[in-house]
């Protein structure tokens, strides 16, 4: 049966009723252990470590070409087919491999809201089995349109069409504790923390995109502007850049993010 066309985000009801599609693919982004433990049936599992280079001062960057290769031919990676993605944390892991899919110029993919936290305690299906597919025959090629490198941040401080959506926390954005040698936040940048997008109470899922909007546009993040999003390694980031596709935003992502930048002497900081 044909896979019917999907929202960007998918409920967990949606996803039971197309469970076995063999169009779809669907990945766990969760910690190995959870992964082990319990997960959506089917699930193939990326360790969340393989999404980052790992290589200080900016450990959160994209990995090289190759080992994207190796990480997609790992899940049995097929671009004819429609991804849906989830992790344990309410969205951060699972909404930078969603960033990933940009960079490698998939088309096709959903993030399972509230993720393994609404599948399993809402009672879906769930299994224990390690799946170990088939691996995948599709060389990946990476596109540089969702990525904002360093220059290219740099060069939107004085543009007024563009502002920088940091997803850190309050105390990370006003400079009173830091990951890195320097503190605050890259000039001009506004904050909304990640943690500030879900509801906790609803297994994590994220705030009503209605809600979102207002809360974005409160900060003068809108349709309007060119926004690039980051936090410390692009991992909390991941989910705001989600939320900015859901909303038809205009955005990108700085993966090298506040780890580059704070360890830097070189680049502009606000307190």
């Amino acid at each position: 049966m044909p896979l019917p066309a999907l929202p960007l985000i998918l409920e967990p009801d949606q996803l039971e009723e197309i469970l076995h599609n063999d169009d779809l693919l669907i990945v766990d982004v969760c910690q190995p252990g959870v992964y082990e433990r319990v997960h959506v049936p089917g699930a193939v599992h990326i360790n969340p470590g393989a999404l980052v280079c790992g290589t200080p001062p900016a450990p959160g960057k994209l990995p090289d070409e190759a080992r994207l290769n190796e990480l997609f031919s790992s899940i049995g990676y097929d671009p004819g087919k429609h991804i849906v993605a989830y992790d344990d944390e309410g969205g951060g892991w699972a909404g930078r491999f969603l960033w990933t899919l940009d960079v490698i110029g998939h088309k096709g993919y959903s993030y399972l809201n509230g993720g393994i936290h609404a599948w399993n305690n809402e009672g879906h299906p769930v299994e224990s089995d390690v799946i170990s597919p088939d691996p995948g025959k599709h060389a990946v090629v990476i596109n540089h349109e969702p990525i904002a490198d360093l220059s290219q941040v740099l060069a939107q401080i004085p543009d007024t069409n563009s502002v920088v959506w940091d997803a850190r926390s309050a105390e990370e954005y006003q400079g009173l504790k830091s990951g890195s040698a320097r503190k605050g936040h890259i000039p001009g940048a506004v904050n909304l923390d990640w943690l500030d997008t879900m509801d906790a109470s609803s297994n994590f899922r994220l705030l009503p995109l209605g809600a979102l909007r207002q809360k974005l546009e409160a900060l003068g993040i809108g349709k309007d502007q060119k926004v690039i999003t980051h936090c410390q390694s692009h991992h909390r980031s991941g989910l705001t850049y989600l939320i900015g596709k859901a909303l038809g935003l205009d955005i990108r992502a700085y993966d090298g993010s506040w780890s580059e930048w704070g360890n830097r002497e070189d680049t502009p900081v606000e307190t």
